[in-house]
Order: structure tokens, then C-alpha cells, then sequence
């Protein structure tokens, strides 16, 4: 991939908060076990005792032969076979390594929704320069702002031997996705009977903070530029979303602007954030689900529970595949579970509560950490009766190309409706993740919308 420079993003806020006591950087002696006992990106480099979860020995580092960047991904653990399925029946022999949202799940769908699990392959990996960032970011990292920003940290996770809840989540959020990249995804939002109308996006994004010159001094507290326009359906054809996503969010939240064709103008978009309804989501799922989770953390309480074995996507290239369509995914009530893999690894258990005077329309969050990638794998959201209401899964891959690990599908189940939204999809699409795209910063400003949306 070719290297850009670092810029500067000018930033819309001049008003500084004061500063609380910032904790969060290890010892040198601490973080010395990255790379040695710890992987690179601080996860236990050892298997299991049991031999259920293998070493990792450097995830996946190169394309295999087909493979062409901006494309689907061809699976490079398509010979191995299902060891073994979790449904209804035998759901618990295996409690003690499925999440309560999956146990929900198996239950309440328990005819048609199964659990296919396949030998556990640790395939995540990063550029080098990310894994030396990471080690770097070990000792100079730190909370500040109650927990609401991250200081000392560039180009990687800043805690990668996390002390409390709040650095596992940051790490989710300034995990490495590559410098930037465009892609063309489908939304579905199902109906019980397993009907849906797909809304096309576009998405754009460059990371300033992951570019492999970065300095934090010139980021202006902006982390990632984000654009996303509505190609489909007719009647929501034109309407384009920016964002400038902030790395201390008590000094400014992220800024964001809409395009509104039916109007001709740009306006702001503040409330496009925390309980929100996400963009075009038929209200099933809230702005801060994209990418599992995203934006302020401040309106949570956040424990570290652990870190625990469970089952959860993984290697979901076959979710990827151009060779399956839409129909052969989408199913009432929940995915085709023939096309979904599952995986035995290590995760952290992050538990979220809402605090006293905050309101959010989930009072209660369990997120499922990877300890590999710090990719959001499952998330159990509970309602403000502390019922379990949706259930969401990150079907992630090694993006080889770049690489990185992400998710190519996010689906969030509620359990209530019995609907179901997916987003991610493009295995009709003549183009996937394009990580070599050429995109400036002058693509992601206002200007740069309002030209988008008249052409």
C-alpha cells in the first residue's frame, strides 16, 4: 500500500476542558513481553492447554493466488471441515463458552438457527510498523478527560495490556483499518418473514492517525475522515453523511455534516451519534453500532469482566464470497447459519452500564473483545427493563491485502421483533474493500460534500 503523509485537519473547537488525571502507560519492563510471551498487538501468544486454540505464529501474511485487491476475498481455509455444530439440542455442553446473546438466540430460533464451529485459526496480522507503534504506544499512552480521550498514542492500539474496561474499548476504536479505502456495501434491514429492501452505501474513509508518518501533534484531534452516500434505493438516492471522528471526544465530539438532496444544502449533524438511529437502519440499530461500537464513551461505566474462551465469527470469508447472492444469505429471522463460521478464541469481556442521569436506549452492553485484533466480535444489548433486546456479531476476516482484520458483515438481531439488520454485503457487487484508492483530505470537507451531492 502506498504510504501518504501525515496531515493536519483543522479542528471546529477552540475551548479545552480541563484535564483530570491521566493513567493508563505500563512499565518498559511491561511492555517488553510485546512480541516475546505477548504478540505484537498484546495478546497471549501461547494456545490453550486443552490444544483448542493454537499459537498464534503471525496470522495471515500474504494475499493467496487469485486475489485481486478490491475484489472478494478468496478463503484461505476453505478444506477445513465443521468440527462440530451447537443448536438447541446440545446448546448446553457448550454454555460455558457461548455468549448470553447466542444462548438467546439458539433458544428463541432454535429450528432453523445453529452454530457451526471449525478449527480455530488465529489469522490476524499488521503491518510492521503498526506492530512497533503499538509497542511504542504501551508506555506513553493514557486515558484523559474521565476516560472520554486518549493522549500519547499514534498509528496503533494505545493499550495493548489494558488495565480496565475503558482502554479495551479505545483499543476497538483506534485499532488499525488500514490508511483508507472505499467500498460498496449493502444494508438490509429483514422483516420476520424475511423480506428487506437493500440500501446501497458507498463509504469513503482515510485514518490520518494510522498513517505510518503520523505525529499525534498534527492530527488535531481528528482520527479517521469518514463519508458515506446512499446509492439505493430511488427515494433515498443522494443523501451523503461526513465525519470528522475525534481522538479526545471531552474536547470536541465528532463533527459531522449531512447532504440533503431534496434540499440542495449542507447542514450540521450533531445528533448523529449515541442512540441515534443509524443512517437508513429501519431503527434497528443506533449510531453508535456502526463498526460495533464507535464515538463517546462517556455516557457508560465500563468493567473489564476478563478474558474468556467463546465461540464467535471468525474467518468469515465465505460471508465474503461473490459466489453466493443476497437471497442465499438473507433468511428469515437470522443469516443462512451454513454460510457462517465460528470459532473458539480468546476474547475480552467488557461489561457497559449506563450511568445514573445518561440516557440511552440500552441500559446495559457486554462486549466481546478479540484479544488478537481488538476487533468488537459480539455485543449483548439490554433493554431498560434489563431484557436482553439485540444481539449483535462482527463476521470478521483478515483483509490480506492490506492487512488487517475486519469485519465484512455486522449483523444485530432483535430479539423482540424478530427482525434482524445486516450491514456490510456485497457479494453481488462488482467491488469490495478498495484499500488503494487515492482520496485527499479535501474530499472530506463540507465544500467537498455539497460538490458530491450536485453532481
Amino acid at each position: 500500500m502506498r504510504k501518504r503523509k501525515a496531515f493536519s485537519v483543522c479542528s471546529a473547537l477552540a475551548m479545552v476542558l480541563a484535564v483530570t488525571p491521566a493513567f493508563g502507560a505500563v512499565s518498559a519492563q511491561e511492555a517488553q513481553r510485546l512480541g516475546k510471551d505477548l504478540t505484537p498487538m498484546g495478546a497471549e501468544r501461547a494456545g490453550n492447554a486443552a490444544g483448542t486454540i493454537p499459537a498464534w505464529e503471525g496470522g495471515i501474511r500474504q494475499a493467496p493466488s487469485g486475489f485481486q485487491p478490491g475484489r472478494q476475498h478468496p478463503d484461505p481455509f476453505a478444506s477445513d471441515a465443521i468440527l462440530f455444530t451447537i443448536d438447541k439440542n446440545n446448546m448446553n455442553e457448550h454454555a460455558d463458552k457461548l455468549s448470553a446473546g447466542h444462548q438467546a438466540l439458539l433458544e428463541q430460533y432454535g429450528d432453523t438457527f445453529r452454530m457451526n464451529v471449525y478449527p480455530t485459526r488465529r489469522s490476524a496480522s499488521y503491518p510492521e510498523y503498526v506492530y512497533e507503534a503499538t509497542k511504542n504506544n504501551a508506555t506513553t499512552a493514557q486515558l484523559v478527560d474521565n476516560g472520554n480521550g486518549v493522549e500519547g498514542a499514534i498509528k496503533s492500539v494505545p493499550f495493548p495490556i489494558p488495565q480496565n474496561g475503558l482502554e479495551v474499548i479505545w483499543n476497538h476504536i483506534l485499532r488499525y483499518r488500514g490508511e483508507g479505502g472505499r467500498r460498496m456495501i449493502g444494508q438490509a434491514p429483514v422483516t420476520r418473514n424475511g423480506t428487506y429492501t437493500m440500501v446501497m452505501l458507498q463509504d469513503e474513509f482515510i485514518a490520518p492517525y494510522h498513517l505510518p508518518d503520523a505525529v499525534e501533534a498534527d492530527l488535531n484531534n481528528v482520527i479517521i475522515l469518514f463519508k458515506q452516500r446512499i446509492m439505493a434505493p430511488a427515494r433515498l438516492v443522494g443523501q451523503i453523511f461526513l465525519a470528522h471522528e475525534t481522538m479526545n471526544q471531552a474536547k470536541q465530539h465528532r463533527m459531522s455534516w449531512i447532504y440533503n438532496p431534496g434540499q440542495r444544502r449542507v447542514r450540521r449533524a450533531p445528533n448523529v451519534a449515541f442512540d441515534n438511529p443509524g443512517t437508513a437502519s429501519d431503527g434497528l440499530r443506533t449510531s453508535d453500532q456502526l463498526d460495533m461500537f464507535n464515538g463517546s464513551p462517556e455516557r457508560y461505566n465500563w468493567k473489564l469482566v476478563g478474558k474468556k474462551e467463546m465461540y464467535v465469527p471468525y474467518n468469515a470469508y465465505k460471508l465474503d464470497s461473490n459466489e453466493l447472492s443476497y437471497k442465499d444469505i438473507l433468511q428469515p429471522q437470522h443469516m443462512n447459519p451454513d454460510v457462517l463460521r465460528y470459532e473458539l478464541h480468546r476474547v475480552w469481556v467488557v461489561e457497559a452500564v449506563l450511568k445514573e442521569g445518561m440516557r440511552h436506549i440500552y441500559k446495559r452492553r457486554t462486549f466481546y473483545v478479540d484479544e488478537d485484533s481488538w476487533q468488537i466480535l459480539g455485543v449483548d444489548q439490554y433493554d431498560n427493563r434489563d431484557q436482553l433486546w439485540r444481539v449483535s456479531e462482527g463476521h470478521a476476516m483478515n483483509y490480506y491485502e492490506v492487512p488487517t482484520l475486519w469485519t465484512t458483515v455486522d449483523v444485530h438481531y432483535d430479539l423482540q421483533s424478530g427482525r434482524y439488520l445486516t450491514v456490510g454485503m456485497n457479494n453481488e457487487e462488482a467491488f469490495g474493500y478498495d484499500f488503494s484508492v487515492e482520496l485527499s483530505a479535501r474530499d472530506f470537507t463540507p465544500g467537498a460534500l455539497r460538490r458530491d451531492g450536485r453532481r
